[in-house]
């Protein structure tokens, strides 16, 4: 029936939703407060969400270890690669800022040689240039001479690899920060817990992650942009939304898709967002997709399938 496969789809869907969304809501909101809003509904609804399976609306179990490691991972991951995402989403949009993200395994696996000391394989280094190969193609195109040059502002694409080595950074350490935190639950522990592991480690850097947006707008003194925001309704609306369709229901499903198949073939259809967003973007913005962009859009996802399934 490929349920797993069916539901690996629904995850890259979900992610597309949230992506669309999560443009409007940098460009509405602006991007640190887009982002303070969306950890914070998460926190809810994950805390809603232990409460009812483990019987605690907090991250019960967790030791110092895994509050360390999960707090870095937020600061890596949210604070720095969201920051980057959410402002690269206002310099050169949702659609080109989903291929950056391509760069997240590459990222991971040098921060899992550097951290964990993981092999690097030449089938990891080929992955990763073919994937570098994709984003040069959609980025790049012939200017004078021999010279190639950008077609995106500078600022955009330093912004997008900033994201793709946040993501990729952040979940390296949040793999270490779960390893702690599954040695700290006691054996009579509630049964769910082993489910509710990875929502519980999330809430964790959800609620590092927003604390670290509101300290950066503390410093910038735009804590009122903040308030703002809360009472934008058309804002709040899109940070809802992007909140459902992301934490919520795509780390639900995703997690939900690897116990029905294979797991490199559930990540590389989850990873199929830079390919989905393209119509439904050019649609929202009536911007024509040319066909050097599909062709490296393509190109980068062979890279991202050659990291799951070589």
């Amino acid at each position: 029936m490929h349920l797993g496969e069916i539901i690996s789809l629904i995850v890259a869907v979900s992610w597309t939703v949230t992506a669309l969304f999560a443009d409007k809501a940098s460009h509405r909101l602006g991007s640190m407060t887009a982002n303070v809003l969306r950890l914070t509904l998460a926190i809810l609804f994950l805390g809603g969400l232990l409460w009812i399976t483990v019987g605690h609306p907090y991250p019960v179990y967790a030791n110092r270890e895994a509050w360390i490691w999960l707090a870095l991972s937020a600061l890596v991951g949210y604070v720095f690669g969201d920051w980057c995402l959410f402002n690269c989403y206002l310099s050169i949009g949702a659609r080109f800022g989903q291929l950056f993200m391509t760069l997240a395994p590459p990222m991971a696996a040098i921060a899992g040689w550097a951290i964990l000391g993981e092999t690097l394989t030449w089938k990891s280094a080929l992955a990763m240039a073919v994937t570098l190969s994709g984003i040069a193609i959609s980025i790049l195109s012939k200017g004078e001479g021999p010279r190639v040059k950008l077609t995106l502002p500078f600022k955009g694409v330093l912004l997008g690899l900033g994201a793709g080595a946040g993501q990729g950074v952040g979940l390296v350490l949040s793999k270490v920060g779960l390893q702690h935190y599954t040695e700290a639950i006691p054996a009579d522990a509630p049964q769910a817990m082993a489910t509710m592991l990875p929502f519980a480690s999330t809430m964790i850097r959800a609620i590092i992650g927003a604390a670290g947006f509101l300290a950066l707008m503390a410093l910038q003194k735009d804590l009122p942009r903040l308030k703002a925001g809360i009472h934008d309704k058309k804002g709040m609306g899109y940070a809802l939304i992007m909140t459902l369709f992301g934490p919520v229901l795509g780390v639900s499903l995703s997690l939900m898709a690897v116990q029905y198949t294979n797991a490199g073939i559930a990540s590389t259809l989850m990873a199929l967002t830079p390919v989905l967003i393209l119509i439904p973007y050019a649609f929202i913005y009536k911007q024509r997709i040319k066909a050097r962009e599909v062709l490296g859009v393509m190109v980068s996802m062979v890279g991202v399938a050659l990291f799951f399934l070589l």
